[in-house]
């Protein structure tokens, strides 16, 4: 589910992926180019684990894009769920943010810098 938000959602491209047999988990590598020159998100599956617990040493993820407003029509057409619509964050009105949430439930800030 959440390789399936950041990929068709958000236009990121499974890098790689690697199953560990004997300590019972899967690494998949997402991004938007080679890792070489990119950062890139590291999703964790535990075989055993039916659910995750979201602990709150976490803040959010932050990507930029050119057009915020078209960005948040087309993931809304998506169904993805829009915690903070576009506008001009507070303490920087040259910045324009807007927040997501992805199916785990963890925010994802969106920057266009104006």
């Amino acid at each position: 589910m959440s390789e399936d938000f950041y990929c068709q959602a958000l236009g990121m491209s499974v890098l790689r992926k690697q199953d560990y047999f004997d300590g019972q988990f899967t690494l998949t590598f997402l991004g938007y180019g080679d890792e070489v020159n990119n950062t890139v998100l590291e999703l964790t599956h535990n075989w055993s684990q039916k659910k995750y617990a979201r602990g709150d040493a976490y803040g959010h993820l932050a990507l930029a894009v050119t057009d915020i407003y078209a960005t948040c029509e087309h993931l809304d057409t998506l169904g993805i769920e829009i915690s903070r619509p576009p506008g001009p964050m507070k303490v920087d009105p040259a910045e324009i943010i807007a927040f997501i949430v992805d199916p785990d439930g963890y925010q994802i800030e969106l920057i266009q810098r104006a």
